[in-house]
């Protein structure tokens, strides 16, 4: 338990905070969402690559922009690494974050990043599978923000969650984790 417990990193969201962290071996990576086109997809659409997984939403005001940020430095610091790696943003927003807005905003971080939304039950399923925690909070005046959980999950071309980085991981150790498991596959 203690080895698992180390591979979760708390996230520096006070919301994440409330929530304990999942054993790695608990948490299945699957999800069964639409990509910006309007397709189905699952984690199995992606067989082969690495997947970089992060559930957000375009309204965030700090945490997410600046995990995309990261990810994006670290997609281009990987240089050919990178083919390898299919990064995902699941929005837990889906009533604002239509696919067009979605594309407009991911393209800001980096080309790469694909985008994905569901229904409400879809995107309930994928968070549920990756112990995600999200809730609306009303602003006020009909606004309202999403208090989510904020990690990126690392999930092998076979499928297997293998690791769970927190939001606060600088772009550099970002690389050097992806580098680590790049290289070890064989």
């Amino acid at each position: 338990m203690r080895a698992a417990a180390a591979l979760l990193v708390g996230a520096a969201a006070p919301v994440a905070a409330a929530v304990p962290a999942a054993p790695l071996v608990a948490m299945q990576a699957r999800f069964a969402l639409q990509a910006l086109d309007g397709r189905e997809v699952t984690e199995r659409s992606y067989a082969g690559r690495w997947l970089l997984v992060y559930f957000g939403y375009t309204f965030c005001p700090d945490v997410c922009p600046t995990v995309l940020i990261n990810v994006g430095h670290a997609l281009d610091s990987l240089g050919p690494l990178a083919e390898r790696i299919q990064p995902v943003f699941v929005t837990v927003d889906p009533a604002r974050d239509t696919a067009g807005h979605l594309r407009q905003y991911l393209a800001a971080f980096s080309p790469r990043i694909v985008g994905l939304r569901g229904d409400a039950h879809q995107l309930e399923a994928a968070a549920k599978a990756f112990h995600v925690y999200y809730r609306t909070r009303s602003l006020g005046n009909g606004d309202y923000a999403i208090d989510h959980s904020s990690y990126l999950y690392v999930v092998a071309p076979d499928g297997r969650l293998v690791k769970v980085l927190p939001d606060s991981v600088p772009q550099g150790r970002m690389t050097a984790e992806l580098t680590r498991l790049l290289q070890a596959e064989p």
